[in-house]
């Protein structure tokens, strides 16, 4: 499953880059040091996901650490990138796939492509 995670982790940083949503400043480290879910208080959505989560889980499969179970980045993500065009689908739906692998669970209301 590790090696799944990964590929997946990595067709999100296509997506976010086809997008241009990538970043090459990172966020403050107050931002970064936010508590909030997703840090949605202090940077958007590509940001915690580039900057959070990619490197989090990108080092979990590396140390081939226990993954996730209970995970649902899918519905924030939908409402983030709202409206969601045909191109932002395929960041929606890798990010539904990630969650599928993990929980089990497909919580995606945008039509899967």
């Amino acid at each position: 499953m590790h090696q799944q995670v990964a590929v997946l982790l990595s067709q999100i940083e296509i997506e976010l880059k086809k997008l241009q949503l990538w970043s090459v400043v990172p966020p403050s480290a107050e931002a970064l040091a936010s508590l909030a879910p997703f840090c949605c208080d202090t940077m958007p959505l590509e940001q915690w996901l580039q900057f959070i989560f990619i490197p989090r889980m990108g080092a979990l499969v590396e140390g081939r650490l226990p993954l996730p179970v209970n995970i649902a980045v899918c519905p924030i993500a939908e409402e983030a990138f709202a409206p969601l065009t045909e191109a932002k689908l395929g960041l929606i739906n890798r990010i539904a796939d990630l969650d599928q692998l993990l929980s089990g669970k497909r919580i995606q209301q945008s039509a899967r492509c």
